[in-house]
């Protein structure tokens, strides 16, 4: 079964209402190729890598969670830029992208199904935009939780712990915003957390995860942001009865 490639846009703009967001590049539709899809192929990313793997996969669409186009990038058509579009425009492929729509979606998003993977039931969001994720926890300390995530997730997690015997503070309630979101983490401290999960570190937040008390885990950009795109791209794919496959480009970021 095949449908066109309005019809799909105006799916995911439905599930994800990209127009309540404001972000860093356009959401939606970012490079038109043939108007009438069957297969969706879904990513992290929109690497060579991943093209030449939906290509490869004979996909129509694709959906991921970081796109082409950002704000303030160089405009020109060169290099990684041009060889990724080529393969894209030869192919008829239609690149679908979302940003912070798809870190947000209550269910379906990188945030939900990062708590749904580490097991946490969210009761509250905070941060701009109303991003990050909340949800009462019951680890012994930081170690203890950011083993658990470490172990769950399948790779090393840096790990920030309070100064002065903090480090044996009991984790009560855990908050979470997937990928670069180290700026939440005075947000998270602001709505009670013990610890805060996110992508990346840097360099400020090791010092406010010693002096504030509050556990800080990085795991990894891609590691906590491989999640929603196969998840909403499966949800509506099966809506309109369309082919999907998650295809993971591996990214130690």
């Amino acid at each position: 079964m095949s449908i066109s490639r309005t019809a799909l846009l105006q799916a995911f703009d439905s599930l994800l209402q990209p127009d309540r967001f404001k972000d860093y590049g356009p959401n939606g539709l970012q490079v038109e190729g043939r108007p009438e899809i069957e297969r969706i192929v879904s990513g992290v990313t929109a690497s060579r890598a991943l093209i030449e793997a939906a290509i490869a996969a004979r996909a129509d669409a694709i959906f991921v969670h970081h796109g082409l186009f950002w704000r303030g990038q160089d405009g020109r058509v060169t290099g990684w830029m041009k060889q990724r579009l080529q393969l894209l425009l030869a192919h008829d492929i239609n690149l679908f992208a979302y940003h912070l729509p798809l870190d947000a979606h209550a269910e379906l998003g990188n945030n939900a199904q990062l708590g749904r993977v580490l097991g946490f039931v969210a009761d509250a969001r905070f941060g701009e935009q109303d991003l990050g994720f909340a949800a009462p926890a019951a680890f012994a300390n930081g170690q203890a939780l950011a083993d658990h995530v470490g172990g769950l997730l399948g790779r090393a997690v840096t790990l920030v712990q309070p100064e002065e015997g903090g480090a044996l503070r009991p984790i009560r309630r855990v908050a979470w915003c997937t990928g670069g979101a180290q700026g939440y983490f005075e947000s998270a401290m602001a709505a009670g957390a013990d610890a805060f999960i996110t992508g990346e570190i840097s360099e400020p937040q090791a010092h406010l995860a010693r002096e504030m008390g509050v556990s800080f885990i990085a795991a990894g950009h891609h590691a906590t942001e491989r999640y929603g795109a196969p998840a909403v791209a499966a949800h509506v794919a099966g809506q309109l009865r369309l082919e999907h496959a998650f295809i993971e480009i591996p990214n130690p970021a």
